[in-house]
Order: C-alpha cells, then sequence, then structure tokens
C-alpha cells in the first residue's frame, strides 16, 4: 500500500470519527433525568438546585440566563471541574448557535469537512473556551493525582473533552486533534465506570464512540482495531439507551445523540419517534422542534415536512414563545423542502427570506443566495439569478460558495 494511499486513509478516519465526535454535541443541550437521580452515581453538584435551574434555562436556549447562573456555581465551587464544565458548555453552543451551526443539516454528509467557511469567534470568548478547558483538565488531574478512584473527575474531563472538540472542530477546523479528543472522552468515561459501574452519564462517551468505530469502512475499522479501540453499533446504542434511561446530567442528550444515529443509519422512523418525543416535551425548544422537521424531510414526507416548518416559523411569530429563534434555519429547510416537491418559485422565495433575516449568519446567507440564484435559474430569470450569485460570490467574507457562484455566473444552473 502506498504512503499516500495510507495517509488518504488515515485522513478519512479522522473525519468520520470527528463526524461522530460532532453528533455526540449537535443539538444536545443537558438536561437532568426525568427519573429520580441516584445522589452514589453522579456528581453532587448536578444536583445543585441553581445547577438545575440552570440546564432549565439552558434548555429553552436562554443562554444568557443559563450563564447566569452557571456562573454563580463557579464563582461558588472554583475547584470543582464540574462547574467549570456547565460555563463551558454554554459558551461553546451559545457561539456555535449563533454561527447557525446547531442545524444538523450541516452535517448530513461530510462535506462540511472541507468547507472553507471562516467561523469568526470574538476573541474574548475564544480565550474565555479555552481556559476553561484548560482549567477543567487541570482540575481533574490534580484530584485524579490525589486519589486515582475519583470517577467524577475522570467524567468531568471526558466530558469537556468532547465539547472542546466540537468547537475545535467547527471553529478551526483541526480534525485530528479534534478526534483525538473524542477519543480521549471514550477512554476518561471508561475509567468512571470501572470504578463505579452505575455511573450511568459516562455510558454516553463510549456509546458514541462505539457506534463511531463500528460505522468506519472495513479498511478503516482494521486499522483502528489495531489500536485497541474497537466498536459495536448495536452495542453503542444499547450503551446511550441507559444513559436515556439513568443518566442524570446526559439522560436528554443521548435520546438526542439516539435519534442522529439512527438517522445517519436511514432509520428515520425509529428517529422520528424519538425526536417527536423531544419536540413534544419541550415545544420552545427551537432547535429540537426544527431537528423534528429535518428529519421528517430525510424521511421523505414532503408535505408533512413543510406543515412541521411552517408550524416553527409560526410559533416563532408568538410572542416569547421561542428565545431568539434563528429563522433563517427553518427558511432554509423550508425552501430546501420546496425544491425537493419541485415547488420552484416558493423554494426561491424562502431561500431569499433566509438570507434576509437580520441575525444570518454569512455563511448561510450565502449559501440561500447561491440556492435562490439556482432557483431563479430554473424560473428563467436570469437577471435576479444573477443578482444572487454576485452576492454570494462578492468580496469579503465568508466564501465558501463563491466557486460555486461564478460558475452559474458564467453559466446558466440546469438542475443537473
Amino acid at each position: 500500500m502506498s504512503r499516500r494511499s495510507i495517509q488518504s486513509r488515515r485522513s478519512t478516519f479522522v473525519r468520520f470519527t470527528t463526524i461522530f465526535v460532532l453528533l455526540s454535541c449537535m443539538l444536545a443541550p443537558v438536561l437532568q433525568s426525568q427519573g429520580k437521580p441516584n445522589p452514589l452515581h453522579t456528581n453532587p453538584l448536578n444536583l445543585d438546585p441553581v445547577v438545575r435551574e440552570g440546564f432549565q434555562h439552558f434548555y429553552i436556549l436562554d443562554y444568557e440566563g443559563a450563564i447566569t447562573r452557571f456562573e454563580s456555581i463557579l464563582a461558588s465551587h472554583p475547584q470543582d471541574p464540574m462547574a467549570s464544565g456547565y460555563v463551558l458548555m454554554v459558551l461553546v453552543f451559545r457561539e456555535l448557535y449563533h454561527q447557525d451551526l446547531l442545524d444538523t443539516t450541516y452535517y448530513a454528509h461530510d462535506s462540511f469537512l472541507t468547507s472553507k467557511r471562516n467561523v469568526p469567534i470574538p476573541a474574548p470568548i475564544r480565550d474565555r473556551i479555552e481556559a476553561l478547558n484548560n482549567t477543567v483538565a487541570n482540575l481533574c488531574e490534580q484530584r485524579i493525582k490525589a486519589n486515582a478512584a475519583d470517577k467524577d473527575a475522570y467524567f468531568a474531563r471526558g466530558y469537556a473533552r468532547g465539547l472542546h472538540a466540537a468547537f475545535i472542530t467547527l471553529v478551526d477546523h483541526s480534525y485530528v486533534a479534534a478526534a483525538r479528543q473524542g477519543l480521549s472522552a471514550r477512554n476518561d468515561s471508561e475509567q468512571a465506570l470501572k470504578i463505579d459501574p452505575d455511573y450511568a452519564d459516562a455510558k454516553m462517551a463510549v456509546g458514541i464512540q462505539q457506534f463511531a468505530v463500528a460505522s468506519l469502512p472495513r479498511i478503516l475499522r482494521m486499522m483502528v482495531g489495531i489500536t485497541g479501540v474497537t466498536g459495536n453499533r448495536e452495542k453503542g446504542l444499547d450503551l446511550l439507551r441507559e444513559c436515556v434511561a439513568h443518566g442524570t446530567i446526559t439522560s436528554v442528550e443521548s435520546r438526542t445523540v439516539l435519534s442522529l444515529f439512527l438517522r445517519h443509519d436511514a432509520r428515520y422512523a425509529e428517529a422520528l419517534v424519538i425526536q417527536h418525543g423531544l419536540a413534544t416535551e419541550f415545544p420552545r425548544d427551537y432547535l429540537y422542534r426544527l431537528e423534528e422537521a429535518n428529519l421528517t424531510k430525510d424521511a421523505g414526507n414532503g408535505p408533512e415536512a413543510i406543515a412541521a416548518y411552517k408550524s416553527v416559523l409560526a410559533d416563532a411569530r408568538k410572542p416569547n414563545f421561542f428565545i431568539d429563534p434563528r429563522l433563517q434555519l427553518a427558511w432554509f429547510g423550508l425552501a430546501d423542502t420546496e425544491r425537493g416537491q419541485n415547488d420552484i418559485q416558493s423554494a426561491a422565495q424562502h431561500y431569499l427570506e433566509a438570507a434576509d433575516q437580520p441575525k444570518c449568519s454569512d455563511w448561510l446567507r450565502r449559501r440561500a443566495q447561491l440556492n435562490a440564484g439556482q432557483m431563479f435559474d430554473l424560473l428563467n430569470n436570469r437577471s435576479v439569478a444573477i443578482r444572487n450569485y454576485q452576492l454570494a460570490s462578492a468580496g469579503g467574507g465568508d466564501q465558501s460558495q463563491a466557486d460555486a457562484a461564478r460558475k452559474y455566473l458564467k453559466t446558466p444552473y440546469t438542475g443537473k
């Protein structure tokens, strides 16, 4: 086997592993289990009333309300790594949300791994994220040195590593580092389970990696197996189900990952059952409502998906129903679905609606403009198509759509 071939396969392994690291975090705000948590198998801080209240705010995407509460917990528990982990969680998800990166349609294919997209994160926020991640690592290392059986420290470190892996992948495109952190998160979680087999929250990272490795192409599974890392798809799903049933702070998160993995395997009916349950249980969670519409679209039920997107948009018009809904995601999903239903006129208008949203990221705006241009080409409205291609390929800002837009400036899009 040539060196180039080996390097290519290693790169593919890194990308596949990274995809599943990301899936562990997409749309996955953490909430306490709906059952009665067992204080013997979780960090006692997870049961603090202020912590639980912070999660409640986080779960309706009220990031500011959540971070206020978690900062107060950190101030009163500076030596507990989970306190830093809570703040890290909110900061990471808030930034990904503001960058339109929490819509799972972006990850339906691995093309996002080669995206030229630039993700601008304010320097003070980036510095805080890195500092919190380092704080968790340092505190956990100190605690583990003092007590090798500190299951809470192993879990906290693994959890922070998973969050940081998602951040550096999407923001910095650091695929190798993210894959390593994902595997390290699994190792930390496995260590926590060796100490306490009933530490259910730790089963999530192990389940994710079990499924991820088993989902690799055969040659890559063999290469990974040499390093001692193994995988089993159904075992991974079972571990996630156990976490759903018994987890303290990863129960709902594991339901989300289950839905995503089932979606990956085109098991849409099963995924929809889970996602519908989440959307029904948390109707003010904009992302869960959006994901149910996305899944309905992927399952091939275009008319029902269109109705679901329109329902989300209708609820968004109700005062204070959603907190800071990124409506461009719903408009874009609606337009994509209408496109699939050959309703080209509606798709064109709704891509423009997505692009016109005041909080739309430059990246998603240009994607919408490119797609709008394609629709107007199909409608034989070349002048409007050209105007949108020009916007999508304009200098400055995001350039990930520029090459395709310039192509269609020269030759009209024909739908092939």
